[in-house]
């Protein structure tokens, strides 16, 4: 009876998991149909020489052609980070299996094959894509009927090499399914947290380690190359240096961090020096870096200064004026109903209709409405998005530095429209972010005494961190990401003065001879930027942000 009773419980819990699994199946399809499917493919493209057909494998070529020698810096890392990952996941799951249930180192292995299972589906993929995609260029010359593409797609899976991984991979995928169950069956647990952590802990160390080959392979015959050219290539000393002054500069943030915190002016005078001796020794370190970038792409480091500049003038401004015009509708005040949806309405509007109107308002014309403004203020008639010169040597001279020349005229009209656009929807955000705030904390702090300043910069500012973080965060991202306006608004008399990374990778894909591998290579380049601004925010601004 009592064996009867335990079958029909793990009936039961099988049926519940796979119930669940079947609830899950749609979301994990659309998931990796337009999520990871299209990433993985950007990857695979970005490390072929590819026009309008896959060609011949690249390896770090297109990486090494937009970033210079400082590709090899980052996949290097890249490999190490993976492969110190993959070494404390399985760590974490060897120390708590000695610590609790030994049975448990049992799991490595069907994390081993789960991850070798993986690997190998990767692989038959890789090798299945360049044979699939290269069907039209069979097709030529035969032909046309109705079922010829069908055929020809088919016979593709029928390819020897395409074949026999396709064969290693069915086999390895059978082996991890049957060594999973068995284990699990063998180890009676419900708990498969271990087994997941185990086949993370080893396809990390995997994907660390084919990483870290295809990195040392291209570097060898990057050496190679320079050696037969009678030069030398001193990527080893450029990794070394570099990657000790970024581990000299985040000591120098640790240490600082222990000098605010250190009791006693002489403890904090010896932390504090020793925290800016250590910063120093990493700016003298990390001074290698222009040197690495050299050999790298200038129209894209042209594009990341265009993007980095267009970011930090709009959005701290759209901030502000959102705050601003949020902290006023917030008040008593009538009419405040219409402001919002005055004020809200540029960013529903679309970005076409409105990026047409701007360029109209700002035409270089001289009875231009812009012009008129600003020449009832003494102003003469500006170019506007024509013009190339930055704003700082329109201001005070041609003899300008170019450090301080600013963003070009046209670039200024773009961020122009960018505040105009984003700023409603900061104030609508930062209205629901003080509706969030008890009245009773502002009426016991008018009860102390508080001035409206006081108010607003002890009480309103740090409640309101969380929304400030928020769309920080999320305005950042979409300077990095900004598009439309900036490519409806840019004329060619303006060069690459307005020509952001996103742009220059529109260009490399759309012109007469596309490269799609390079295009692609760019992508994950503003990618790892953008995530590694996130992780920086996140990671320092995170911690200021005031969550009650």
């Amino acid at each position: 009876m009592a064996a009867t009773r335990t079958i029909s419980r793990r009936r039961r819990i099988l049926m519940q998991n796979l119930t669940a699994y079947a609830f899950l199946l749609p979301a994990g399809l659309l998931i990796f149909t337009f999520g990871l499917f299209p990433v993985t493919f950007a990857f695979f493209v970005s490390l072929h020489r590819w026009r309008r057909f896959p060609d011949e494998y690249a390896g770090l070529t297109n990486y090494h052609q937009a970033m210079g020698d400082f590709a090899f810096v980052l996949f290097f890392w890249a490999a190490a980070a993976a492969l110190i990952l993959g070494g404390v996941l399985l760590w974490r799951v060897l120390r708590q299996t000695l610590s609790t249930e030994r049975s448990g180192i049992l799991y490595l292995l069907p994390g081993a094959i789960n991850a070798l299972a993986a690997l190998l589906f990767v692989r038959w993929f890789a090798l299945l894509l360049p044979v699939v995609l290269d069907v039209p260029r069979r097709l030529r010359g035969q032909a046309q009927t109705e079922n010829l593409f069908v055929r020809e797609l088919f016979a593709s899976f029928q390819f020897p090499e395409v074949a026999d991984a396709a064969s290693l991979m069915m086999l390895g995928l059978l082996a991890a399914l049957v060594i999973s169950f068995g284990i699990s069956r063998l180890l009676r647990s419900q708990d498969n947290s271990l087994l997941w952590r185990a086949t993370g802990g080893t396809l990390a160390l995997g994907v660390g380690a084919l990483v870290m080959q295809l990195t040392l392979e291209t570097i060898n015959l990057a050496v190679e190359t320079a050696r037969a050219e009678g030069t030398e290539l001193p990527i080893w000393s450029q990794i070394i240096l570099i990657s000790l002054g970024v581990a000299l500069l985040v000591g120098a943030f640790i240490v600082w961090n222990r000098a605010v915190n250190a009791l006693g002016e002489r403890n904090f005078l010896i932390t504090g020096l020793a925290a800016i001796l250590l910063a120093l020794g990493g700016y003298l370190l990390i001074a290698e870096l222009p040197r690495i970038l050299v050999s790298a792409d200038a129209n894209m480091l042209s594009g990341f200064s265009v993007t980095i500049m267009y970011a930090a003038i709009a959005v701290p401004i759209q901030l502000a004026i959102g705050l601003g015009l949020a902290y006023l509708l917030y008040q008593n005040i009538q009419g405040k109903t219409l402001f919002r949806m005055i004020f809200f309405l540029p960013y529903i509007m679309p970005f076409i209709a409105t990026s047409i109107v701007f360029t109209l308002l700002f035409s270089h014309r001289q009875d231009s409405i812009i012009n008129h403004i600003v020449g009832f203020f003494g102003v003469p008639p500006q170019k506007w998005l024509l013009e190339p010169v930055g704003v700082g040597r329109l201001i005070f001279g041609p003899e300008t530095p170019q450090a301080l020349s600013g963003p070009s005229l046209a670039l200024v009209v773009v961020i122009i429209y960018s505040i105009w656009t984003y700023s409603g929807y900061a104030t609508v955000v930062f209205l629901a972010g003080l509706g969030n705030i008890p009245g009773e904390l502002y009426e016991a702090a008018r009860i102390d005494g508080a001035s409206g300043w006081q108010v607003f910069r002890r009480l309103t500012l740090p409640l309101l961190s969380p929304t400030t973080f928020f769309l920080s965060l999320v305005a950042i991202i979409g300077t990095f990401q900004a598009f439309t306006q900036l490519w409806i608004m840019r004329t060619p008399a303006v060069g690459r003065t307005m020509d952001t990374v996103s742009i220059y990778i529109f260009k490399q894909i759309t012109d007469a001879s596309p490269n799609y591998g390079y295009g692609s290579a760019l992508a994950f380049v503003l990618f790892a930027v953008i995530l590694l601004l996130t992780i920086l925010q996140n990671r320092f601004a995170g911690r200021r942000v005031f969550y009650g």
